[in-house]
């Protein structure tokens, strides 16, 4: 499929395109992005100085460069910012970057041509992939500039199953090297394309995660023989929140017709908070994840160049700003990262409820011989290091701070390590929900005989089981949680 970008784009749009679909741009789109282009020919033409255009950029804003060497300006600001190191990024989160960058441009207010578009458009066509490294980046520079550099023949890029040379990557699409002009350089490195494509993909795996927790949870609430009074919508609904009154909507309707929650009716006056806030802490996350979603599309709206270009070739404005800063985004990724590390832990503490004999009235660590089996007792470690790998994760990155290019940029937001970091926990977080999913179907293999599922959990059980038989310590346990990571990643919940 593809989406056509006209006036813009969404974090859900950026998701498509991540996941594979192709992008397109209306003509009204080009149409701005030729303005932009002509207003910096003739700003070029005039000689009147405007930083990245004929200056350099950074801490040597203040240093002209003549017209004869504007365009190698440019070429070397792509070179030189192509400085990242550690392991690439995945295929979904480079496309998702392009899809950014060119909604940047698409706003009329860099100043490349549209062959500069076209080519990154043909990148996603054929889903050629640069080879960006994850790290080094204190705010989106180096990111941008390794997918800059498969534009010029440079760099590396994965196509068709092969790692070719940029060169290579152009030559097998049918395209020829960009010979970059004048700003162009800068426009690729430039502006929050990186920050923004990263969370969109991590706004796309938050929801998804949401759904699955608040599903597991109810499977857990089931086998723990929670009071379903705690998730009564009136009761809910003295605490206002959108959040918690869709969690507890989810619950109720998973839980419908439960028979063990029917026979575990008064037996407790009230349940661990792991059990009674789910609503509280899994809505709480939602709510986040609404005001993250927001500033992500508030971003996608913006213009994030430094110059932004504006007026008319007869009468040029060149804007000197710090749109391409962004703390908002920095602080919106941190919060959603909090707020998963909270649901993750929350979900470990439950799986230890299930597990653990002193409170759970199942077989200890549901082992099917305990004794000589341990079942999932180091599963529940195992999800404990993850919670304290995302205690350290959700540690805030806006808040960093630092100084780059001699004092000029003395004031770092980070927005860019804060999306990484989130994606690094939801990496954690759908191991830590694997587990008690796996955790809370084993449970109910001890509840048969109790009392019947609700017909919601037991699509749960049934789409687990159908991969995965009774852990009876039988094979390492290793694989089963990575199928069932598979499962949660790859699915919606079931019905």
């Amino acid at each position: 499929m593809t989406v056509l970008l006209d006036n813009g784009l969404d974090w859900r749009a950026v998701a498509r395109i991540s996941e594979g679909e192709v992008l397109s741009l209306s003509e009204a789109a080009y149409s701005r992005i030729d303005l932009a282009s002509l207003i910096v020919d003739n700003i070029i033409a005039s000689g009147v100085r405007a930083y990245g255009i004929n200056t350099g950029v950074g801490a040597l804003s203040d240093t002209v460069v003549d017209r004869t060497v504007q365009g190698q300006l440019s070429h070397s600001i792509v070179l030189s910012h192509a400085c990242g190191v550690g392991p690439l990024l995945d295929a979904r989160e480079v496309r998702a970057i392009i899809a950014a960058q060119v909604a940047n441009f698409a706003h009329g207010h860099s100043g490349v041509r549209r062959e500069i578009v076209s080519h990154l458009t043909m990148l996603l066509e054929h889903d050629c992939i640069p080879h960006v490294p994850s790290r080094g980046s204190a705010g989106y520079l180096t990111h941008n500039a390794h997918i800059a550099l498969v534009l010029i023949g440079e760099g590396r890029a994965q196509l068709s199953g092969r790692t070719l040379s940029g060169r290579e990557a152009l030559d097998a699409m049918g395209l020829k090297p960009l010979v970059l002009g004048a700003k162009e350089g800068l426009s690729l490195v430039n502006g929050t394309a990186c920050a923004t494509g990263l969370s969109s993909v991590a706004l796309a795996r938050a929801i998804h995660l949401l759904d699955w927790a608040d599903a597991i949870a109810a499977l857990t609430l089931e086998a723990a023989g929670c009071q379903i009074g705690a998730f009564d919508e009136t009761i809910l609904a003295l605490r206002p929140s959108k959040g918690i009154a869709t969690v507890g909507a989810s619950i109720r309707s998973r839980l419908h017709g439960s028979g063990l929650i029917a026979v575990a009716q008064g037996r407790r006056t009230q349940d661990a908070l792991s059990l009674r806030a789910v609503p509280h802490a899994h809505g709480a996350a939602r709510d986040v994840f609404d005001v993250c979603a927001s500033i992500v599309d508030r971003e996608l709206a913006s213009v994030t160049d430094n110059p932004a270009i504006l007026g008319t070739p007869e009468h040029p404005i060149v804007a000197s700003e710090a749109h391409a800063v962004a703390p908002a985004l920095g602080q919106a990724a941190d919060s959603l990262a909090i707020a998963i590390a909270q649901i993750a832990a929350m979900s470990e503490r439950r799986i230890d409820r299930l597990i653990n004999p002193l409170v759970s009235g199942l077989p200890p660590f549901l082992a099917t011989d305990a004794g000589s089996h341990s079942g999932f007792m180091i599963a529940q470690y195992t999800a404990a290091a993850l919670v304290a790998d995302n205690r350290r994760l959700a540690s805030p990155a806006s808040t960093d701070g630092g100084l780059t290019s001699g004092l000029q940029e003395d004031f770092l937001a980070h927005p860019t390590a804060a999306a990484n970091k989130l994606l690094a926990l939801l990496d954690n977080a759908e191991y830590i929900l694997a587990i008690e999913w796996m955790a809370g179907v084993q449970a109910h293999d001890f509840l048969e005989s109790v009392a019947e599922r609700a017909a919601g959990t037991n699509a749960l059980y049934d789409a687990l089981r159908k991969h995965l038989q009774t852990y009876a310590d039988d094979r390492p346990l290793s694989l089963d949680i990575e199928i069932a990571r598979m499962l949660l990643r790859e699915h919606a919940p079931p019905a």
